[in-house]
């Protein structure tokens, strides 16, 4: 019984009990729900065994017995609650003291009537001892049920508390900052500020291994999400060095250099440090740095020093992001059902991060994110099918998330405006007089510097609006040969292009700005 408890628990004892009583063995609830059930074989079951346990279960319960049998002429029930026992234990053979072939056992000590109960089906007449050997095994049975209820509920919390952590960085992710700090307050540790983003992407069902060895890394000091869209990676919301948090023992590496160093086969990347409020900005940070590590020996990088495109736009960049998501900001649902503009903000936030995996972090069906898509393209005029247009609306969205005070101040351009990218919606058409911009020039001469006259593929693939087969079929190569040019572009770039979140609307804008500043004839 106790080897069998150990290893197979529950399952594993009514199997073995059913084979001994050459009948069915089961635990029901005290409403006569069968929980559990095993038997010998298929005949061996009485035809209404269902029945017969829920009338015995309600008769035991309804006279506060400590056992019970009832006989139908070709079989035997019997029946012990898992929770008590009887003064004096039971005798060593034959049925309990007390038996009637249609009655209880009046002797005994009152037992709980919301306990489970063991029950057995036995042909008659009873095995000599059959009735000692289930007053034995009460006491594994009751452990081993015990056992996997706490097991089960353990896992609840667990799954509850995964769940908290991930609705927290859904709302830093979003901009939520207050929010996501309440609701962290009843969790631990506290949220950092600031931070530093890791992503670590595990081979796999290891996640939860690697859990704990970032915990153990850095005693507990991250904020560590199972990630919502990718099965396989761990989001860390670190304390940067200068966080003014208490630093891990002098001497030791940083957490992501030593879970890369600890975990042969993960993958890690990391975001430069930013403020908790630029969680988003960090996650894409080291999404991008995750792309380079997995083609480095050390399987670790860090994201290379590069302003955000929403940091050198100035005042007019705000004004013309301001003037083109306004309608969706405005937006008041016709129905209380229907989304209001903070969800449809988040959504527009998580697909253009996400694309269609933005189900799985908004938790929505697909059709209901394709409704809402249509929902944001028509508020703002734009057609979410065009890269153009996509990254207009993403560099909308980071530029409003963006402190005000941290913008490039404005600087008069010389440069008249352009009209904007042919086919391209007319609400977005203030964007080319910013992306004039001389701080925004530089920015875009620095994204493309590593790929200056080598650049046939990345303008193919963008021109291509992202797609790998049109980009083969442009470039007159195999779809897995664009693919391996883009791998290697991904290294050259530090930037992540196949997988979202994905660079594709940087580099548009880049190079959008650098065909502006481009001499036309």
């Amino acid at each position: 019984m106790h080897r069998l408890a150990r290893t197979g628990g529950t399952a594993e004892l009514l199997r073995w009990l059913a084979g001994r009583a050459e009948g069915w063995a089961g635990i029901v609830g005290p409403d006569g729900t069968v929980l559990h059930a095993a038997a010998r074989t298929a005949g061996a079951m009485v035809p209404d065994v269902a029945g017969l346990v829920a009338e015995s279960a309600s008769a035991l319960a309804e006279r506060g017995v400590q056992a019970y049998s009832v006989d139908t002429g070709e079989h035997t029930a019997l029946l012990f609650p898992l929770s008590g026992f009887p003064q004096g234990g039971f005798p060593q053979s034959g049925l309990p003291q007390g038996t009637s072939p249609h009655g209880g056992f009046p002797q005994g000590v009152v037992g709980d009537p919301a306990a489970p109960v063991l029950a057995v089906v036995t042909p008659r007449p009873v095995a000599a001892g059959l009735a000692t050997l289930l007053a034995d095994v009460v006491l594994p049975l009751s452990l081993c049920l015990q056992a996997e209820t706490l097991e089960r509920k353990r896992r609840r919390v667990d799954l509850a508390e995964s769940r908290g952590r991930e609705a927290v960085l859904h709302l830093l992710m979003t901009g939520q900052l207050s929010i996501a700090q309440q609701v962290a307050g009843a969790l631990r540790p506290r949220l950092p500020d600031p931070v530093r983003v890791c992503v670590v992407e595990c081979s796999g069902d290891d996640r939860d291994e690697v859990a704990r060895v970032c915990v153990d890394a850095d005693g507990g000091r991250s904020w560590i999400v199972r990630c919502p869209v990718y099965a396989r990676h761990l989001i860390l919301v670190m304390p940067a060095e200068d966080a003014g948090e208490k630093a891990p023992e002098p001497g030791a590496a940083p957490t992501d250099e030593t879970v890369a160093a600890r975990v042969g086969d993960c993958v890690v990347g990391v975001s430069e440090p930013v403020p908790l409020a630029d969680t988003a900005t960090g996650y894409r940070q080291a999404f991008h740095a995750l792309a380079v590590a997995r083609e480095l020996p050390s399987r670790h990088a860090r994201f290379g020093v590069s302003p955000d495109p929403a940091l050198v736009v100035g005042p007019a960049g705000r004004r013309w992001a301001d003037e083109l998501l306004n309608p969706l900001l405005t937006h008041v649902p016709r129905r209380a059902q229907d989304p209001g503009s903070q969800e449809l903000l988040a959504t527009a936030t998580s697909w253009l991060a996400f694309s269609s995996h933005a189900t799985d972090h908004l938790k929505v069906h697909r059709n209901t994110l394709a409704a809402r898509l249509r929902l944001i393209g028509e508020l703002l005029g734009l057609d979410l099918h065009r890269l153009a247009d996509q990254s207009a609306l993403d560099l909308a969205l980071r530029v409003r998330a963006t402190p005000a005070p941290a913008c490039t101040p404005e600087v008069p351009s010389s440069a008249p405006p352009f009209p904007y990218a042919s086919g391209t919606s007319q609400a977005a058409g203030g964007l080319d007089v910013i992306l004039c911009r001389p701080a925004v020039r530089d920015w875009a001469d620095q994204q493309l510097a590593p790929v200056l006259g080598a650049e046939e593929t990345l303008r193919t693939w963008l021109r291509c609006e992202g797609r790998l087969g049109p980009t083969a079929a442009g470039l007159g190569i195999s779809v897995p040969g664009a693919r391996k040019r883009l791998t290697r572009l991904e290294t050259v770039l530090q930037r992540s292009l196949l997988r979202p979140p994905s660079a594709r609307y940087d580099l548009w804008l880049a190079w959008r700005s650098r065909d502006l500043a481009a001499p036309r004839h």
